[in-house]
């Protein structure tokens, strides 16, 4: 009993409807930083390797199965009614026939649990032989925790749940964590439970009462820090485990090298990476599957959406780069606007108020201000002056731009695409390219200046 070579199955409760949160969504698709806090646990889990991880759901399983995706290590039980915890754990039991090895379990709104404590639990439990096992901790405010009694030999006893404590055990600081290890021979005690008079339900914290006074070996584990078994029931709760992660990821770049200039305005989604040297500023917003290289600079207000900075990149202000890439030491803002598809060269310059959408921006290219890039494949040295715009779309189609190495485009210009405009070729202020213009060509299409004499306006 107790191996690890006997394998491991993760049950994850999470058919709770959360009526406390006040929403529509059910509770444990609530997001923290772009994701559902489910997936948080499930993450957890996973790092522990396990045969399979069995979701209990109940009438929101639908609405979790689409959210989650089908997965070859993941697989679903129904609770048909909310008959209590005991019930949930029954409900999987068609995923654990015949399974010999432990069944770990734990509930889908904690998503701050770490597989470090996961990994450390389980190794006390398979050390001990333990038919049962669960992680305690210390509350500073035991609240609606489940109180852990020990017997005179400091052993655990029992788990006593809100409802029933006494007011000797009101004092208790020892809580339930909620995650439990099972052996098979605990498991045949699930039969056993019996309803809760107050509460009308199946506790699972029962067993640990029903296995201790069978004799088999059982214990509890004081791990982990108290903020890991932070669970979700409200808005407010949900809002509080945001920024434990938000804390827990900032420390984890901290210690990496990388600087911020204010720790308590920035915002990084856990699936983030972030190289050496780099500094962020305040109230940036860093997402997805973003990777930011060594040595960059986000500027303050900027947001960044599963896009890659290339070692020494420069994000100013207040600027939005979404599904893009800017190159090495180039340069994105203040106030542009990288929409998807868009991939900055090495050392080019995209500057205030300039759009680029689905576009490749050669090296050391400069699009300093106010202007369109849609579609369009810049070459290298290129020097796109204020004003210009790259008429991409025709109302039923989008069209390519193509501008040459070295060339110059004036300001004020417009390219109406399909068009190419040649290598170290010039466009003049104010024209508008409707075809080709060869390499080393000038192109003008505005009309000649004319300077008339006017009569001047009487003042009144």
């Amino acid at each position: 009993m107790g191996k690890r070579d006997s394998g491991l199955i993760c049950v994850v409760l999470a058919a709770g409807l959360g009526t406390r949160m006040k929403s529509t969504r059910t509770k444990v698709l609530h997001e923290i930083y772009g994701r559902p806090m489910l997936r948080y646990v499930l993450d957890a889990v996973s790092g522990l390797a396990p045969a399979k991880t069995v979701v209990v759901t109940g009438g929101n399983g639908p609405e979790i199965e689409a959210s989650l995706g089908a997965t070859d290590n993941t697989v679903f039980a129904v609770q048909k009614k909310q008959n209590g915890t005991a019930d949930a754990l029954l409900a999987a039991s068609g995923h654990l026939k015949g399974f010999k090895g432990t069944v770990l379990v734990l509930n889908g709104d904690s998503p701050l649990i770490t597989p470090e404590t996961l990994k450390k639990f389980l190794r006390n439990h398979w050390k001990n032989s333990n038919a049962l096992s669960f992680v305690s901790f210390e509350a500073s405010e035991p609240g609606a925790y489940g109180r852990v009694v020990r017997d005179a030999k400091g052993k655990p006893a029992r788990i006593v749940e809100k409802l029933d404590v006494t007011a000797a055990e009101k004092r208790i600081s020892e809580v339930n964590s909620g995650v439990y290890a099972f052996e098979p021979p605990a498991l045949a005690f699930l039969s056993k439970i019996k309803k809760n008079k107050k509460k009308g339900e199946y506790y699972l914290t029962d067993l640990v009462e029903l296995t201790a006074s069978s004799g088999l070996s059982m214990n509890a584990y004081r791990l982990g820090d108290e903020n890991e078994f932070h669970g979700i029931n409200t808005r407010a709760e949900l809002a509080r485990a945001g920024e434990l992660i938000r804390q827990r990821v900032v420390e984890n770049w901290l210690s990496k090298g990388v600087s911020f200039v204010d720790t308590s305005s920035v915002h990084i989604e856990p699936s983030v990476t972030i190289g050496q040297d780099t500094v962020i500023y305040p109230n940036t917003y860093l997402e997805g599957s973003t990777k930011i290289g060594k040595g960059c600079m986000v500027y303050p207000n900027a947001r960044i959406v599963d896009s890659t900075l290339k070692d020494g990149a420069v994000v100013k202000d207040s600027s939005l780069v979404e599904e893009s890439e800017i190159g090495t030491d180039a340069s994105v803002g203040p106030f542009a606007h990288l929409r998807p598809g868009s991939k900055i060269g090495k050392s080019a310059k995209i500057g205030n108020f300039v759009e680029v959408k689905a576009s490749n921006i050669g090296a050391g290219t400069k699009a300093m201000h106010l202007t369109y890039i849609g579609d369009a494949e810049v070459g290298s040295k290129v020097n796109i002056g204020a004003g210009t715009i790259t008429c991409n779309y025709d109302g039923a189609k989008k069209h390519k731009t193509k501008i040459g190495d070295g060339a110059f485009i004036g300001s004020d210009t417009q390219l109406v695409a399909p068009v190419e405009v040649g290598k170290e070729s010039y466009i003049g202020a104010g024209t508008t390219v409707t075809k080709f213009v060869p390499p080393g060509h000038l192109a003008t299409s505005r009309t000649r200046q004319k300077n008339i004499e006017v009569t001047p306006r009487k003042k009144k």
